[in-house]
């Protein structure tokens, strides 16, 4: 039997397509014990995620925390669920929705669909899904503005293993980061001065990016220094002075340094010296997830009330805010040039 997958019959004789695949993260299916035990023991059992020696973290994960784990994290996304399903979940197929109408109107009638690194749909399935209706161009494209090797490296993994059981591979091009995008920047601006308008302005500005060991800055990864752009051109398109703005790294996993400072004991730390009212926002998430609705906008905020703060005013992410859909179009248009537009 041979190792690569036939090629569809569906997309034989069609004229050749573009698409965009859009990625997130992933989700589990539902908030209980054994859909997070399938979808941790996927998410963990990354390398690009663990940089730990197999004969080491397997153990780890298979006794200690797959038997204990999922249940508490079950118990965190209960708080968070909507009747439509996983926040994460939702927002992503809005977006690719919408993505693709943004790009109709502006000339490029691409197919998109979106899939999840972890979970459902799987990369390789929405690939084979795009094969099956004649894709020969697609363009992957994470919602991850920063680029690190345990999000879009991983992606790139995904991708490149489904090509290796793949007859016919389809021209592939990849969108490896955007911190520093004009539109992007401008999105998360107007989220903040909207913010503003009806809530007014808080004493600081908290930007929360999701954490990573702190060796993988030393190794290399840019992700420590594309997050700090992405909040130094914020805060300089807010005009925001260098002590109304903070900057820290949250969802810590494990016993190993991360990168610092710490969101929690940031935020504790702000309200001991003073500080009363603090807006929080999340700009490395493309989508409102566990991360943000339950790990800040209630353990952090929790937190910081604890500590003496008074108000504490969680700003959402860019989720389809017409600003940042404007900008993500215009991102896949730059990577999409070259590419004759076929449309749906």
């Amino acid at each position: 039997m041979s190792r690569y997958a036939p090629e569809p019959a569906s997309a034989r004789g069609r004229d050749p397509r573009t698409a965009v695949l859009l990625v997130n993260l992933g989700t589990p299916d539902e908030p209980t014990a054994p859909a997070l035990r399938r979808y941790l023991a996927e998410f963990l059992a990354d390398p690009r995620v663990v940089e730990i020696p197999r004969t080491l973290w397997w153990p780890i994960l298979k006794f200690a925390i797959l038997p204990t784990r999922p249940a508490k994290s079950a118990a965190k996304y209960a708080t968070i669920w909507t009747p439509e399903g996983s926040p994460l979940a939702v927002w992503t197929a809005k977006v690719a929705k919408l993505l693709a109408g943004y790009l109709g109107e502006r000339g490029q009638p691409v197919l998109v669909r979106h899939a999840m690194r972890y979970g459902n749909p799987s990369i390789a399935g929405e690939l084979d899904a795009l094969k099956a209706q004649g894709v020969t161009r697609v363009l992957v494209l994470p919602l991850y503005p920063q680029h690190a090797a345990a999000t879009t490296g991983s992606t790139v993994d995904a991708v490149a293993a489904w090509a290796c059981r793949t007859r016919r591979v389809p021209e592939l091009r990849f969108v490896n980061q955007y911190h520093d995008d004009a539109g992007y920047i401008e999105a998360l601006a107007t989220s903040v001065l909207d913010h503003w308008q009806t809530e007014g302005r808080a004493d600081k500005l908290v930007m929360s990016f999701h954490g990573l060991p702190a060796r993988s800055r030393a190794l290399g990864d840019p992700y420590h220094d594309h997050c700090r752009e992405t909040a130094r051109r914020l805060a300089e398109r807010l005009s925001l002075p260098d002590d109304a703005v903070v900057c820290a790294f949250q969802s810590r996993f494990g016993r190993a340094r991360w990168l610092e400072p710490y969101t929690e004991p940031t935020l504790k730390a702000l309200a001991r010296q003073g500080v009363r009212r603090v807006d929080v926002m999340c700009p490395g998430f493309a989508t409102d997830c566990l991360e943000t609705l339950e790990e800040i906008d209630q353990e952090a905020r929790a937190a910081f009330l604890a500590a003496g703060g008074t108000e504490f005013r969680y700003i959402p992410c860019l989720n389809d805010r017409p600003r940042w859909m404007a900008a993500l179009a215009a991102i896949a248009l730059r990577h999409l040039q070259g590419w004759p537009a076929i449309g749906p």
